[in-house]
């Protein structure tokens, strides 16, 4: 398939923003650029804009066209520009703000305009950023089929609605909308300034049926009330480790619903969904013949399949190894199923043993009344590091010293004793990055 438009011309769905509304048809028949996206045919582009929105319609509109499509997410450094422009060798700006100096730039609006007769003939180049959670963002590239490879084709999206918490300029909230666009279904984007209750209520309204979010998301709506303004039939988590807490809140909040969590990344693509209702995966996924092959070398998990990411835009790092993709993501088997540990570059080291803050925070996480926590290491002259506990309680008036004892406690019953947090403190909320990640510094 050439171009998006071909999957558009019969759409009954609309892209929903918080305040416009764009039918997919009137995408297929318009134009969102203030020049002919064939006039850009052959073109290195980068896409940045102030809104998912007008980033979704510049997607539609150029693919097919450009050369090359680098999407910009939203928390990409003004200072961060020139490099990515050098290596990525681009030419053109299309954006809903301010043009860089020296260098062609195309506005894009919701405003369409009558699209002149133009065929699509190129294969795209699509490139996206990491979400530089173990390491500098990195520009990684792919194509629509690989990017689409996990999307059923030919299933109706009669009476679905998507919405997502993610950003469709990363990746995980680009395979949202393009389910969503395929399937010629609707999708309700968010926005960055919504409140938890904001979105939720808009997510009501707009009849929302099959919803996606990173756990962190997921954690921090099921502590909003308007979670009672939605009753999605399907329900997705993927982007971190989706601990058994959070997924028995939300079956525990939509009973009727298929709670599924995935696992994907920038690099390695769309690997595979559960839908049991347990953490982790089983272990008859690593080494079957499929799609999407898998293996666990040296702790961490690997996948081999069209789906994976073609490589870096201008790096020195090699992305495969015979087609196999180092995910950085480590496992653990116990009995017949793995279990994420976390990421590789994430460790805490305490007195020379190893610990993944992922592990620490799941225990956390049972304990009723806390809503979220972060682990991270302080450093110290005696063991090299401390293990630390932020954590958000649902209420906030609870008796922080009962619970810091009662957490503790659970921690030493579940944990070795080099795991056990040393400090624990209690915050208000703990910040996420712009893909709707725990934010983890340093």
């Amino acid at each position: 398939m050439l171009g998006l438009k071909a999957a558009l011309a019969t759409a009954e769905g609309a892209l929903m923003a918080r305040d416009m509304h764009v039918p997919l048809v009137a995408l297929a028949n318009g134009n969102p650029l203030s020049v002919s996206p064939s006039s850009l045919d052959g073109a290195s582009i980068l896409i940045r804009t102030g809104s998912q929105l007008n980033a979704a319609l510049a997607l539609v509109a150029l693919d097919g066209f450009g050369a090359r499509l680098v999407v910009a997410p939203p928390d990409l450094k003004h200072e961060q520009l020139a490099d990515v422009i050098s290596r990525a060798e681009i030419d053109t700006l299309v954006t809903d703000g301010e043009a860089i100096e020296g260098m062609k730039s195309v506005a894009v609006s919701p405003d369409l305009k009558p699209l002149a007769a133009a065929a699509a003939t190129r294969v795209t180049e699509w490139v996206m950023f990491t979400s530089g959670t173990s390491g500098p963002p990195k520009m990684v590239t792919h194509t629509l089929a690989g990017l689409t490879g996990a999307i059923a084709l030919g299933v109706s999206a009669e009476n679905i609605v998507w919405g997502t918490y993610y950003d469709i300029r990363r990746y995980g909230g680009l395979q949202i909308f393009l389910r969503a666009l395929i399937g010629g279904a609707s999708l309700i984007l968010s926005d960055l300034d919504e409140t938890a209750a904001e979105f939720l209520t808009r997510l009501g309204q707009g009849g929302v049926t099959h919803l996606t979010g990173t756990p962190s998301h997921w954690r921090r709506a099921l502590m909003s009330p308007a979670m009672n303004r939605i009753a999605p039939r399907y329900v997705r988590l993927s982007g971190e480790i989706a601990g058994q807490a959070v997924l028995d809140g939300l079956k525990q909040q939509f009973p009727g619903a298929v709670v599924g969590h995935a696992y994907a990344s920038t690099e390695a693509g769309v690997g595979f969904e559960v839908t049991d209702g347990l953490e982790g995966f089983p272990a008859e996924f690593v080494g079957r013949p499929g799609p999407v092959e898998m293996k666990v070398a040296a702790g961490s998990l690997h996948l081999r399949s069209s789906r994976t990411a073609a490589g870096y835009v201008a790096g020195a790092e090699t992305l495969k190894n015979d087609g196999w993709v180092d995910s950085g993501d480590m496992v653990e088997l116990r009995g017949n199923r793995y279990y994420f540990a976390g990421r590789r570059g994430g460790i805490i080291n305490v007195g020379g043993l190893k610990i993944n803050p992922e592990e620490v925070e799941a225990v956390i996480n049972r304990h009723p009344g806390v809503a979220l926590s972060r682990v991270s290491g302080r450093k110290s002259p005696i063991t090299g590091a401390l293990v630390v506990a932020d954590v958000v309680l649902e209420d906030a008036a609870n008796d922080t010293a009962f619970f810091k004892d009662s957490m503790l406690a659970l921690c030493r019953a579940q944990l070795p004793a080099f795991k056990v947090p040393a400090l624990v403190r209690f915050v208000e909320k703990l910040e996420l990055t712009a893909g709707g990640k725990l934010a983890r510094h340093g």
